[in-house]
């Protein structure tokens, strides 16, 4: 395996970084580990907050920098990219301002006897992150920030295809102040996150990708008994039951699948609308995605860049075709040039189709016909992701009675894009474990410590 920057616009292969040796890595495990032991335990929770403050800081002032690379890395659109530097500031900066409130003593009251007790929080040790290449320092920031100022301390292995991300991140908590062990990037072969996982020093690991790449560090963590995060893929339904606006309504749908050039594992995937307005929502939601061409991610009017990969349209330019085989309607689309995806739009999708069960990974949408609310719900749940979901009606008790109905691990009622650096994000079934993002980010890797006093 080897890392290297190959622009998937051009597909050009602009720089390569060698792989970490073995003996480098054991020295960036036993870095960490001592950085845990004196640096982590020798300074507050305000001090660490004020070091992850900066890292914020440095994201928003080198925004265009950080945006460039990802732009040259995996093809997002510049204005996307600026974007995600600034959305990783944000979550730095809310770490800082709320982590010493996260970690304060939480009383528990005492059924019986005298004296207190109270859950104290404190860090684990060293921990792995594995991350992905479709948002490459909003990942980082959601593990990393919280995990930092808690006192544990960063092992981060990016995607082979993020290497000149990864750097400019190392470089980012160095120029913050970090001491040497605190955050350590490596670039790590799959055999060698295997050693990581089972050395003794390393307390947990959370890891964004695949079902296969989580059921992989799942398993070898599940040898050495080590706590793991996992947020995996998802195929998320938007379900339209009513509006009184259905173009806003059709825009939002267009947004919420096409951000990240559809590569973003809370998207909405599979739209799913009651049968009166199945056919007006087609025929405009086929509209507006068809007027959206996927063009130079350079460019500031780009909504739309390449996929990531060559490799990566090649595999969903397959996905459509054994869709349209197994009996799908290819309404729109489906044609590839080079790493450039056209918009999709698939109709006819049965339950029994490969592609009512998978999750496409780009541009391209399912369009489900429901019978009612019940219908909608029974297709919403008919899959084996649960990440995100979106509901859409102006009757404020189904939207509640809907919501708790899905099962997935976050519904967004009338609203696309509206994660926060406050908002908990995660999923249940194969979607993956635990939760990253807000209080609950923060109280994955901690021991919850309890001090009974008599």
């Amino acid at each position: 395996m080897s890392y290297a920057v190959t622009n998937p616009a051009t597909g050009e292969v602009l720089t390569t970084y060698p792989t970490i040796t073995d003996d480098e890595l054991q020295a960036a495990i036993a870095a960490a580990t001592e950085a845990h032991r004196t640096w982590a335990k020798s300074t507050t929770v305000e001090e660490r907050a004020a070091l992850i403050r900066r890292v914020g800081e440095l994201h928003v002032e080198r925004r265009q920098e950080l945006a460039e690379i990802i732009v040259r890395e995996m093809g997002k659109p510049i204005e996307q990219a600026l974007a995600e530097a600034d959305f990783a500031g944000d979550i730095y900066t809310y770490y800082a301002d709320h982590s010493a409130d996260f970690l304060k003593d939480e009383p528990v009251s005492l059924l019986a006897g005298e004296g207190t007790a109270v859950i104290r929080r404190s860090s684990l040790g060293v921990l792995l992150g594995v991350m992905p290449w479709n948002f490459p320092y909003y990942q980082v920031a959601r593990f990393a920030g919280p995990n930092l100022i808690i006192g544990n301390t960063i092992l981060l292995k990016h995607a082979e295809q993020c290497p000149e991300s990864a750097a400019a991140i190392q470089q980012i908590f160095v120029d913050a102040g970090f001491p040497a062990g605190a955050y350590v990037n490596i670039y790590a072969s799959h055999a060698q996150i295997e050693t990581v996982i089972a050395d003794p020093r390393v307390q947990g690991v959370s890891l964004t990708g695949s079902e296969r790449a989580g059921a992989a560090v799942a398993e070898v963590a599940g040898r050495h008994l080590k706590k793991v995060v996992l947020e995996l893929g998802g195929s998320d339904p938007f379900i339209l039951l009513s509006t009184d606006d259905l173009d806003t309504a059709v825009q939002n749908a267009v947004d919420a699948r096409l951000d990240n050039s559809g590569q973003s594992c809370n998207a909405a995937k599979r739209f799913i609308v009651v049968d009166d307005l199945y056919e007006s929502f087609l025929e405009k939601f086929t509209a507006k995605l068809a007027e959206v061409e996927a063009t130079d991610p350079t460019s500031s009017d780009s909504a739309l860049g390449p996929l990531s990969s060559l490799k990566a349209a090649e595999g969903l330019e397959e996905q459509v075709k054994r869709a349209v085989e197994h009996g799908a309607k290819l309404v729109h689309g489906g044609t590839r040039d080079g790493a450039f995806f056209q918009t999709t739009v698939l109709t006819d999708v049965a339950s029994d189709n490969p592609a009512s069960k998978e999750e496409f990974f780009g541009p391209v949408a399912q369009v489900y016909r429901a019978t009612d609310e019940s219908d909608a719900v029974r297709i919403a749940n008919d899959i084996p992701f649960g990440l995100g979901s979106y509901v859409y009606t102006t009757d404020p008790e189904q939207a509640d009675r809907v919501a708790n109905g899905i099962e997935a691990g976050m519904v967004f009622v009338n609203v696309v894009l509206a994660d926060g650096a406050e908002l908990p994000f995660g999923g249940v079934k194969r979607s993956g474990t635990g939760r990253e993002m807000g209080r609950l980010g923060a109280d994955e890797f901690v021991n919850k410590k309890l001090i009974r006093v008599g």
